[in-house]
Protein backbone atom coordinates (compact mmCIF):
# COMPACT_ATOMS: atom_id res chain seq x y z
CA UNK A 1 0.00 0.00 0.00
CA UNK A 2 2.85 2.40 0.81
CA UNK A 3 4.22 1.91 -2.72
CA UNK A 4 1.14 3.68 -4.11
CA UNK A 5 1.93 6.93 -2.29
CA UNK A 6 5.12 7.72 -4.24
CA UNK A 7 3.49 6.60 -7.49
CA UNK A 8 0.51 8.84 -6.85
CA UNK A 9 2.83 11.75 -6.06
CA UNK A 10 4.84 11.17 -9.24
CA UNK A 11 1.63 11.04 -11.28
CA UNK A 12 0.29 14.22 -9.68
CA UNK A 13 3.53 16.10 -10.23
CA UNK A 14 3.74 14.80 -13.79
CA UNK A 15 0.21 15.97 -14.49
CA UNK A 16 0.98 19.42 -13.07
CA UNK A 17 4.17 19.66 -15.12
CA UNK A 18 2.29 18.55 -18.22
CA UNK A 19 -0.48 21.08 -17.69
CA UNK A 20 2.10 23.80 -17.13
CA UNK A 21 3.79 22.93 -20.40
CA UNK A 22 0.50 23.10 -22.32
CA UNK A 23 -0.51 26.59 -21.15
CA UNK A 24 0.61 28.66 -24.11
CA UNK A 25 0.54 32.42 -23.63
CA UNK A 26 -1.13 34.00 -26.67
CA UNK A 27 0.54 36.57 -28.88
CA UNK A 28 -0.90 40.05 -28.39
CA UNK A 29 -2.49 41.57 -31.46
CA UNK A 30 -0.87 44.52 -33.16
CA UNK A 31 -2.02 47.94 -32.03
CA UNK A 32 -5.52 48.66 -33.25
CA UNK A 33 -5.86 51.00 -36.22
CA UNK A 34 -6.50 54.66 -35.52
CA UNK A 35 -10.26 54.96 -35.39
CA UNK A 36 -10.13 58.49 -36.81
CA UNK A 37 -8.44 57.38 -40.05
CA UNK A 38 -9.10 53.62 -40.36
CA UNK A 39 -11.22 52.09 -43.07
CA UNK A 40 -14.10 49.75 -42.33
CA UNK A 41 -12.04 46.81 -43.64
CA UNK A 42 -9.16 47.69 -41.30
CA UNK A 43 -11.49 47.84 -38.31
CA UNK A 44 -13.12 44.52 -39.25
CA UNK A 45 -9.69 42.87 -39.63
CA UNK A 46 -8.62 44.29 -36.26
CA UNK A 47 -11.85 43.04 -34.67
CA UNK A 48 -11.15 39.52 -35.94
CA UNK A 49 -7.59 39.72 -34.59
CA UNK A 50 -8.80 40.93 -31.19
CA UNK A 51 -11.53 38.25 -31.10
CA UNK A 52 -8.86 35.60 -31.79
CA UNK A 53 -6.67 37.05 -29.06
CA UNK A 54 -9.57 37.18 -26.59
CA UNK A 55 -10.44 33.53 -27.27
CA UNK A 56 -6.81 32.41 -26.99
CA UNK A 57 -6.33 34.39 -23.77
CA UNK A 58 -9.47 32.87 -22.27
CA UNK A 59 -8.15 29.40 -23.17
CA UNK A 60 -4.84 30.32 -21.50
CA UNK A 61 -6.67 31.50 -18.37
CA UNK A 62 -8.70 28.27 -18.31
CA UNK A 63 -5.44 26.32 -18.57
CA UNK A 64 -3.90 28.29 -15.68
CA UNK A 65 -7.05 27.59 -13.62
CA UNK A 66 -6.70 23.87 -14.31
CA UNK A 67 -3.05 24.03 -13.35
CA UNK A 68 -3.94 25.85 -10.13
CA UNK A 69 -6.56 23.22 -9.31
CA UNK A 70 -4.19 20.32 -10.02
CA UNK A 71 -1.33 21.95 -8.09
CA UNK A 72 -3.40 22.34 -4.94
CA UNK A 73 -2.74 19.38 -2.64
CA UNK A 74 -5.91 17.64 -1.48
CA UNK A 75 -4.70 17.35 2.10
CA UNK A 76 -2.31 20.22 2.75
CA UNK A 77 -2.14 19.33 6.45
CA UNK A 78 -0.14 16.20 5.60
CA UNK A 79 2.60 18.15 3.83
CA UNK A 80 5.90 18.96 5.49
CA UNK A 81 6.78 22.59 6.08
CA UNK A 82 8.96 22.74 2.95
CA UNK A 83 6.33 21.01 0.80
CA UNK A 84 3.64 23.36 2.07
CA UNK A 85 5.85 26.38 1.35
CA UNK A 86 6.59 25.13 -2.20
CA UNK A 87 2.89 24.52 -2.85
CA UNK A 88 2.01 28.01 -1.61
CA UNK A 89 4.76 29.59 -3.73
CA UNK A 90 3.57 27.69 -6.81
CA UNK A 91 0.02 28.90 -6.21
CA UNK A 92 1.32 32.45 -5.81
CA UNK A 93 3.18 32.26 -9.14
CA UNK A 94 0.11 30.86 -10.91
CA UNK A 95 -2.06 33.59 -9.40
CA UNK A 96 0.40 36.24 -10.60
CA UNK A 97 0.37 34.72 -14.10
CA UNK A 98 -3.42 34.76 -14.09
CA UNK A 99 -3.64 38.35 -12.88
CA UNK A 100 -1.03 39.60 -15.37
CA UNK A 101 -2.86 37.89 -18.24
CA UNK A 102 -6.20 39.41 -17.19
CA UNK A 103 -4.62 42.87 -16.92
CA UNK A 104 -3.04 42.55 -20.37
CA UNK A 105 -6.27 41.29 -21.91
CA UNK A 106 -8.27 44.16 -20.45
CA UNK A 107 -5.70 46.73 -21.59
CA UNK A 108 -5.50 45.38 -25.16
CA UNK A 109 -9.25 45.03 -25.60
CA UNK A 110 -9.73 48.45 -24.00
CA UNK A 111 -7.42 50.04 -26.58
CA UNK A 112 -9.35 48.40 -29.42
CA UNK A 113 -12.72 49.42 -27.97
CA UNK A 114 -11.50 53.01 -27.63
CA UNK A 115 -10.52 53.12 -31.32
CA UNK A 116 -13.77 51.40 -32.33
CA UNK A 117 -15.74 54.07 -30.47
CA UNK A 118 -13.81 56.80 -32.32
CA UNK A 119 -14.39 54.99 -35.64
CA UNK A 120 -18.12 54.66 -35.02
CA UNK A 121 -18.43 58.32 -34.01
CA UNK A 122 -16.60 59.40 -37.18
CA UNK A 123 -18.71 57.17 -39.42
CA UNK A 124 -22.08 57.78 -37.76
CA UNK A 125 -24.78 58.45 -40.35
CA UNK A 126 -26.00 62.02 -40.27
Amino acid sequence: MKAWIPLTLVFALGTAAHSQATCTYPHSPDAPPDGATATKDQMIAAKHDFDRYNNEMNAYLDCIKLEMDSATPKDIAKLSGDEKKKAEEHQKVLTQKNNAAVDELQANVGRFNEQLKIFKAKNKPS
